[in-house]
Formats: structure tokens, sequence, C-alpha cells
């Protein structure tokens, strides 16, 4: 499978790694730095474009759009020397194309508001057009286009676009503002990462943010005993939606109050950044400003357990067509989970 560049530049099989979510941060830096966009519209041109995905894609759709944001658990390339080696491991601790995030962003154009929807790793669908069943993170590994196909057909929600960015891009984003302030209620900790964060709100750096953001083995210290987040994938998706959030946030206030930073963020995520060959980022940019501010809805989706040969899996639950129908464009929004 080929990826194309944009401007005649070639094709590549990109490994990505994890929470293109954040991709949509790069277009606020224009926001509050319209006297340096010059530079970013020269930034703008070395963002990867992918052909294969974009072919996939929704037409338009009235009232709304839909942005498939994706980040991969591809360990290719990894270096042990990394301050974050422990957060990401080896290619030989997890192989091959692995989708490690998969979010819908929703944006209503009458409205200007934004949600968040994630799908955990382990939720069990029909795979592109049907024939087969999996993981739905298993689909990013038969491609781009099965991925998108997957979300379209399985739950009836048009995907207008497509975002990826990977573990260095992450990264990169996150220092180039400063870090993301998060807060928790009670210390946090993954033994397995190393990751320790104190009860409170903390500026996060990169390799911090990339910890607890994909952090499998979180835990909470309440009332001096050490509790293990049992929720598993639910509850590192809700983390990832927060953490999300609050990147928003922080992003736009910290570019609004210092221009010149905006630079700064487009070199530190273009590079590790892919989308689909239509997406505009400075319009983009324009939607997310609300959801900067605050006004994002965050949705997860009603799953249970299940298991098939003796591999644990999940399915989706009953009470989810009202989250999925508004996602579709066929209902109102509900209340939000998060």
């Amino acid at each position: 499978m080929t990826r194309t560049k944009s401007a005649g530049t070639r094709g590549t099989n990109l490994r990505s790694s994890r929470l293109v979510a954040l991709a949509l941060f790069v277009g606020l830096s224009t926001s509050g730095a319209w006297q340096i966009v010059s530079v970013t519209n020269n930034q703008l041109d070395n963002i990867r474009r992918d052909s294969i995905a974009t072919a996939a894609l929704s037409e338009p759709s009235p009232g709304f759009e839909n942005y498939l944001l994706v980040g991969s658990d591809s360990r290719e390339g990894s270096d042990p020397s990394d301050p974050d080696f422990a957060t990401m491991g080896s290619d030989s601790d997890v192989s091959g194309r692995r989708s490690d995030t998969l979010m819908v962003f929703h944006y209503d154009v009458a409205t200007g508001a934004g949600a968040l929807l994630s799908f955990p790793r382990d939720l069990w669908v029909r795979l592109g057009s049907g024939e087969n069943s999996g993981r739905i993170n298993t689909a990013y590994q038969e491609g781009t286009d099965v991925l998108v196909r997957t979300i379209q057909r399985e739950f009836d929600i048009p995907i207008h676009h497509y975002l990826e960015i990977d573990f260095q891009g992450f990264k990169g984003l996150v220092d180039a503002i400063g870090g993301v302030r998060i807060c928790v209620q009670y210390p946090s900790r993954d033994k397995h990462t190393g990751f320790y964060m104190p009860g409170g709100c903390h500026n996060l750096e990169g390799v911090r943010a990339l910890a607890f953001a994909r952090s499998r083995y979180f835990e909470t210290k309440v009332e001096g005993n050490w509790q293990i987040d049992g929720t598993s994938d639910i509850g590192r998706g809700k983390r990832q939606r927060q953490f999300i959030a609050a990147m928003l946030n922080t992003s736009l206030n910290r570019v609004l109050s210092n221009p010149f930073l905006a630079s700064s963020t487009f070199a530190g995520v273009t590079g590790a950044l892919i989308t689909d060959e239509k997406l505009d980022l400075t319009e983009f940019a324009k939607k997310m400003r609300p959801a900067a501010s605050g006004d994002i809805s965050r949705y997860s989706l009603p799953v249970y357990s299940d298991s098939i040969a003796g591999n644990s899996i999940l399915r989706l639950g009953k009470d989810s067509s009202a989250v999925l129908a508004f996602f579709g464009g066929r209902g109102p929004a509900p209340a939000p989970l998060d």
C-alpha cells in the first residue's frame, strides 16, 4: 500500500503513532498569528497527503463535517535512548501498523460547536466492506481506506476528512506550545512506564503528556491506596478526550498571548502530520477556535465485554443509537457522557 504526497512528493507507507486528534491543533496556531501566515503557509506545503484515505471519504453532508483522527501503535524506528522509550516500547513489543487511537471530531456548521467521539481499540466490527470481522484497530493495518469504510459502514457515520500524527509529532507539538495543563483529582501513576503525577493541576511536557494519554495501567491513589483503573481502554479513551480538550484550550491561549509561537508550533508537527488531499488546515483552524475556548463535547460509546476464541473483545452496547445518530447527522446532540 502506498501513500502519495502532494506537490509531486514521493509516496510513503507511513507507520505513524498516536493521538492524531492532536493534528487539529496545528491549525490553531494561525488563529492569533496572521502576521506570520506566510511562514505557516510554507510549512503547510510540507504536510503529507494520503490519497488512499481520500478516495474512501464521504461526499459533503449538509450542516456538519466529520474528521477521523487516527494514531497508530507502530514502534518502528523507536530509540531505546529516548526518554519516552518506556512509554512507546520497541517494534518487538508491538509489530506492524495498529491504530492506537481512533476518534471522530464532529463540527456543526450552523453553531460552530465541536464534539469528540472515541472508539475503543478492542471494539469488534465488520471490517471495510463487511466481508470479515475483527477488532477495529486492525482495520488500520489493512489500509486507511479500509479504516474509513469501516467507520462509515459499521456506525453509519460519514467521514469527510482524515488526519494522522506520529509519536515525534505529538511530542513536538506539546513541547512547541510549552506543554499542556492537565488536572487530576488524585495522585496518578503508571508503573509500567514510570509515569507519576501528583494530584492537582500540572503542566506536562511532551514525554509526560504522551505517557498520560497512552497509559494502559493507570492507577490513582485514593485514601492512601493505589487503585488500578479497571475500565482499561474505556478509561484510557476518557483521559485522551480530556487531554485533547485541554490541549485545544492551552494551544489557543498561548498562541494568542504570543503569536510568534505559531511558527514553532507548525514546525513541531507538520513533518509528522498526514491529512487527506482535500483538507484545508487554515479553514480548519477557524472551525476549531470555538472548541479551543472550551465549547467541545466529549462522548464515548456504550460497550460491553465479550470474548471470541478465548480473546477479550468489546461489543457495541444497545444504548449507542443516540450518539451514533448525532455523529451521523441523523439526530440531536445527546447529553455528553464525559
